[in-house]
């Protein structure tokens, strides 16, 4: 098969879509890569991954900065400039999207800005932003449309009072008291952003704590320090109903915890997860499945039942992250070039980016528990690590999950400041089928929070140095 005469046309700009499409052009095939931005980006650029960091960032520097009157350091409160911080975000998403518009061009990719539908398996009709309409034949297509916020049919009110995970981005101000619907990892970083700005936050969980399904001793150092900076946060609680009053929005709960069964707020964020943009204009005259949940069905090549098609990135499957999207966009690419490959990884890290962030990849202790899988577990509070300290971040933890007979490490968690950075070498220690033995054994640079993945190991054979366990 000669690649070079390959005409692949991949629908959706996000990281997905475009790892896939500056891949393809590498490896010279003849790519149309169809967004309706007037660059690549994707969510994760343009309204999610990218906007939330550069704030969150922002959000850390007040936190810390009010933080520093423990330590004798005083700045006084912060005087926030919303068009400046507006100007800021914005400048981070432009910069980051303009640069991938001019690898566009550098790749000679010819770039879309417009939607697309299906005329058949092979045959797209694009209809471009700036007006016009026309169909192309290609003989590979990748769908790469990613997912938007989901939302409650109960909770679907009209109203700028009303936001989602992309409205709540835009900053329009910040509001005086913010009810967040929803404890998982969008509605916890959107919440810290403005209670750093000011908003008096209150979260609403229906589950029986923040975060569900993470391991809960990660959580916990999460949960204690979200008591401090949150006006209330309200688990197995579940909203009843929501109405525009004539001095905001007005909640009603209902839960064992609920004190007060009838509040009114400024403004609410409801952030109840995400679903697939899986309803594509034409795809019924192909062969592509859907699943129950609206998720395309694919192989491990990332091929769908239609064989010139592929899907990729959050509209596939959980879990909804761009780096995972990355690998399967490369994955598809790499299979229509006739590699021997496919999409079987043995982690995917995940982040939370708050404050402290919570990581994770591979197996979880709740996972390991509620398939009845036999595991050990090796941990290390950062009460006893020495950069922690000097941070004056104690309240953090690296744990290691191992296979008791072989002590292979099959999952690590991290909570505390800058878990995010430290995941990756856990999750390499999972693909290389690491034993906690190799962990133990390379030298950590000191002091440096790294050094806790090697302490945790030392504690399963009981020889850490900074923290006495009996030995095994």
């Amino acid at each position: 098969m000669d690649i070079s005469q390959l005409k692949i046309a991949v629908l959706g700009g996000g990281p997905g879509g475009y790892a896939a499409a500056f891949l393809a052009a590498d490896l010279g095939m003849k790519v149309t890569l169809i967004d309706r931005e007037a660059n690549p980006g994707g969510v994760c650029l343009y309204r999610g991954c990218i906007p939330s960091k550069a704030l969150l960032h922002v959000a850390k520097l007040i936190d810390e900065s009010r933080h520093a009157k423990s330590w004798g350091i005083e700045f006084g409160e912060p005087r926030i400039d919303l068009d400046r911080l507006r100007a800021f975000k914005q400048g981070v998403v432009t910069k980051l999207t303009g640069g991938l518009g001019q690898i566009v061009k550098l790749r000679k990719i010819e770039y879309i800005c417009g939607q697309a539908s299906f005329d058949d398996a092979h045959t797209i009709r694009l209809r471009r932003s700036g007006g016009g309409e026309e169909s192309s034949r290609f003989d590979r297509i990748i769908i790469a449309t990613g997912s938007r916020p989901a939302v409650i049919p109960a909770l679907q009110i009209e109203s700028p009072r009303v936001l989602d995970s992309t409205s709540a981005l835009e900053l329009c101000d910040v509001p005086g008291t913010l009810l967040v619907i929803g404890g998982g990892y969008i509605g916890l970083e959107l919440g810290t952003v403005y209670a750093a700005l000011g908003s008096k936050v209150s979260v609403v969980e229906m589950m029986s704590g923040l975060l569900p399904g993470a391991d809960r001793d990660l959580v916990e150092p999460l949960e204690k320090r979200m008591e401090k900076i949150f006006s209330s946060i309200l688990v197995s609680t579940t909203v009843t109903s929501v109405k525009e009053a004539e001095n905001g929005m007005r909640v009603c709960f209902e839960g064992n915890q609920v004190k007060e069964p009838e509040r009114v707020f400024d403004k609410i964020l409801i952030s109840v997860g995400r679903k697939p943009n899986s309803e594509i204009p034409g795809l019924d005259r192909t062969r592509v499945q859907l699943q129950p949940r609206g998720f395309i069905q694919v192989n491990k090549h990332l091929q769908t039942d239609e064989p010139s098609v592929y899907a990729i990135g959050d509209v596939v499957g959980e879990p909804m992250l761009a780096h995972k999207a990355a690998h399967e966009g490369r994955t598809a690419v790499e299979h229509i070039a006739g590699h021997k490959v496919a999409f079987e990884p043995n982690a995917i890290p995940a982040v939370v980016f708050t404050d402290p962030e919570i990581a994770w990849s591979g197996v979880t202790e709740t996972q390991a528990a509620k398939e009845g899988r036999p595991v050990k577990i090796a941990k290390f509070p950062w009460s006893a690590s020495g950069r922690a300290t000097t941070l004056d971040r104690n309240e953090g933890l690296t744990k290691l999950v191992l296979d008791p007979a072989s002590e292979r490490i099959l999952g690590v968690g991290i909570v505390g400041s800058g878990a995010g950075e430290l995941i990756a070498e856990g999750t390499l220690a999972i693909e290389m089928a690491a034993l906690a033995k190799d962990l133990a054994l390379t030298i950590h640079p000191h002091p440096t929070l790294s050094e806790t993945l090697m302490q945790s190991a030392e504690v399963f054979f009981g020889t850490s140095t900074d923290l006495y366990r009996p030995r095994r």
